[in-house]
């Protein structure tokens, strides 16, 4: 079992278990832009593609790290960003996160967040919710853009935070 702890700052915790995840590291790579970190690989977020063959991983975790990429309403880089996830991450393998919640002191009042994402975000990530919905809600098609597809396998409130771990279909 390999893991990806993205954004790993100075933790190197796993306070997120959903059904097909263990409590504890296996084989852990970090990764973040900060060098004080000590991350094993330094890098950029924002930049892709990530330095990561192809279905490396088995999980990937971001912890209070999604927020603070991008700008609220840039889709491209969103959607960059998760079909890099989708990309490293090994069929059925898994993405576990938490971001501040949309109502949280947290997600604006941090001068570091740039945007929020909510659960209902995550319907943008799953090929299947576009085909239930284009053409019969208001939902934005970026099936042109975005290649990834990834099943929500649980969505969970953790104080000021929401907990997500998504399934990589391929």
């Amino acid at each position: 079992m390999s893991e990806l702890l993205i954004g790993c700052g100075n933790s190197r915790r796993k306070p997120l278990k959903f059904e097909g995840s263990t409590d504890v590291w296996n084989d852990l790579t970090t990764l973040d832009i900060d060098p004080d970190c000590k991350p094993d690989v330094l890098h950029d977020l924002t930049v892709c593609p990530y330095p990561f063959a192809d279905n490396q991983f088995d999980e990937i975790h971001a912890y209070e790290v999604l927020e603070h990429c991008g700008q609220q309403g840039d889709w491209r880089l969103f959607f960059r960003q998760f079909d890099e996830f989708w990309r490293i991450l090994k069929p059925n393998g898994l993405f576990i996160a938490t971001v501040p919640m949309w109502d949280s002191v947290w997600a604006w009042g941090d001068p570091g967040h740039s945007r929020v994402i909510t659960k209902e975000t995550l319907i943008f990530l799953n090929q299947q919710e576009y085909e239930l919905q284009i053409g019969k809600t208001s939902m934005t098609d970026y099936r042109s853009v975005y290649k990834g597809n990834f099943h929500s396998c649980g969505v969970v409130e953790v104080e000021v935070s929401l907990g997500f771990a998504l399934k990589a279909i391929k």
